[in-house]
């Protein structure tokens, strides 16, 4: 099955800065009687909230920082926005590979992370981890014809597993990393090939296996410099960029024929 995915990339903006800010709100939120912060009772901020895409970017690590109003655990679900995407399965047909059945997911997230401080499982039920899709297996990709449930599982599963092996998504359990009972940390690894969009990043607190607080912020991935302009062209100037593509395809199928010619 595959599944061609855009590439992508990322640029650094005060993230040192940022970081040594967030650490300072969480310690000032410890501060906070707890009858107080119960309104703001999960804090949290990111080292940088743009991601600039550049030629030559090969990655990116965003580093989340938080404070909790007390004990209890923590996930953490970075998602980009989502699209359709046709996955296809390829069967050997006369020692040929050819795509013999396909299926369309309307809601495939470009880019999907979490992590937690203890397993999934062990700290939200089933359907709350359904509900609030958090965790590759509970995310919603709704197929936009209706299949069977063996058809829509093995389609499913194919998706995730090439995601996966572009790390686009991840399962990054059990790496968030407390200081104390409060104050903990979790670092989101964005690959070559991370989609442009703004992410939704989400952070849950929960006890008892109940999600007891809950905060989000943004993070933005952009395209910027001259594949910015580029991309910008093409979108406003679609006619006049197919030219242009047109036009230097041509010239550069000649100047090879004439090259050939003389060789």
């Amino acid at each position: 099955m595959s599944n061609p995915q855009p590439m992508f990339g990322s640029l650094r903006l005060f993230g040192n800065v940022r970081a040594v800010l967030a650490v300072a709100a969480a310690l000032v939120l410890l501060q906070i009687p707890a009858d107080a912060a119960h309104d703001d009772a999960l804090a949290i901020d990111l080292s940088q909230d743009l991601i600039g895409i550049s030629t030559g970017f090969k990655g990116a690590d965003v580093l989340l920082f938080g404070a909790t109003d007390g004990e209890g655990d923590v996930i953490v679900v970075v998602r980009a926005p989502s699209s359709q995407v046709i996955v296809r399965r390829k069967e050997r047909v006369a020692g040929i590979w050819v795509n013999a059945s396909d299926l369309i997911f309307d809601d495939a997230p470009g880019f999907y992370h979490v992590a937690a401080s203890a397993p999934l499982e062990d700290l939200l039920p089933l359907p709350v981890l359904n509900a609030n899709q958090i965790g590759t297996e509970h995310i919603a990709f709704n197929p936009h014809f209706l299949t069977s449930l063996d058809q829509e599982e093995a389609f499913r599963s194919a998706l995730i597993r090439n995601k996966q092996r572009s790390r686009l998504y991840t399962d990054g359990l059990q790496d968030v990393e407390f200081r104390g009972n409060r104050l903990f940390r979790s670092r989101v690894a964005l690959p070559a090939n991370v989609p442009t969009g703004d992410y939704q990043v989400t952070v849950y607190q929960v006890r008892g296996g109940e999600i007891s607080g809950k905060s989000e912020s943004l993070l933005q991935v952009r395209k910027v410099g001259f594949e910015a302009k580029v991309t910008e062209f093409a979108f406003e100037q679609a006619p006049l960029y197919g030219m242009i593509a047109v036009i230097i395809a041509l010239i550069a199928g000649w100047f090879a024929g004439f090259v050939f010619r003389k060789v």
